[in-house]
């Protein structure tokens, strides 16, 4: 009986048994462990270096807009003051050549430089010359000259004097700047002050030559300052310059009084 009952249940578990040889050994992988045990990282590790990848191009991109950028604001674009900075010109119709604009350049340098030289020609002068020099000229209290003979008489007038103690005559040729003194009060005495009221002077320079010179008359007070009265340019010529201005002033006499006649002669009216 027991041997019955053990030889059924033998044959109970026999049917649930898988048919076949049985096969004993390591199981083989499947194709998709296979390729995940290529890979040694994990499938979340992964995918962010193909990420990474795509990314590089776009970030090269903006480094190289960046550095462009830089460029243009370190290095700005020398615009010539006619045009903008996208070159058109502010005033097309002017239709203005490169050249055009270098000889502008040109002469506003060659004005600052004539400017320059005369401010600093300024800054020789000094009192009353200095400041009001066109009011002294306007007023009649400037100098005035005037060549008698090859000679220049000077004149000039003042109409009050203040611790003044006389007048310096100086002079130099034309288109110069260093002046020499011609006459002192100290050496003639006709320049010295004559009084509170102030007056009339006049010197006679008998050392000129022909050509252009400018006269100055500088006045020194008590203490030993010295200021600029007044200054004037005169042309001295010579006497074949003299006589041939003269028969010059003849003729234009000559040809003036001739038209007058002609002119009632021939008009009909006149009589």
């Amino acid at each position: 009986m027991k041997f019955l009952t053990a030889a059924l249940l033998v044959n109970t578990v026999a049917a649930f048994a898988p048919q076949g040889k049985a096969f004993v050994g390591q199981p083989r992988a499947s194709i998709s462990q296979l390729q995940m045990a290529e890979d040694p990282l994990p499938f979340f590790a992964s995918s962010p270096k193909s990420e990474e990848k795509a990314e590089e191009p776009a970030a090269t991109a903006t480094e190289s807009s960046n550095e462009d950028e830089d460029e243009k604001f370190f290095n700005p674009i020398k615009v010539s003051n006619l045009r903008n900075a996208q070159g058109v010109d502010y005033a097309p119709w002017m239709n203005m050549s490169e050249e055009d604009e270098r000889r502008i350049e040109q002469i506003k340098k060659e004005k600052a430089a004539a400017r320059r030289k005369r401010q600093e020609q300024e800054k020789s002068v000094s009192g009353n010359l200095y400041f009001d020099s066109q009011a002294q000229e306007l007023s009649g209290t400037g100098l005035t000259a005037k060549t008698i003979d090859g000679e220049v008489e000077l004149e000039w007038a003042t109409r009050s004097e203040t611790n003044t103690k006389g007048f310096v005559v100086k002079k130099r040729p034309a288109k110069t700047e260093n002046f020499e003194v011609v006459a002192s009060y100290e050496s003639w005495g006709p320049l010295a002050s004559k009084g509170s009221d102030g007056g009339v002077y006049r010197y006679l320079d008998t050392s000129a030559t022909p050509g252009g010179w400018v006269y100055r008359i500088t006045e020194c007070d008590n203490n030993g300052n010295e200021a600029d009265l007044c200054q004037c340019l005169i042309e001295v010529q010579t006497e074949e310059e003299q006589r041939a201005a003269l028969i010059a002033g003849v003729g234009i006499a000559v040809i003036g009084v001739a038209a007058v006649v002609a002119g009632l002669v021939l008009d009909p009216y006149a009589m």
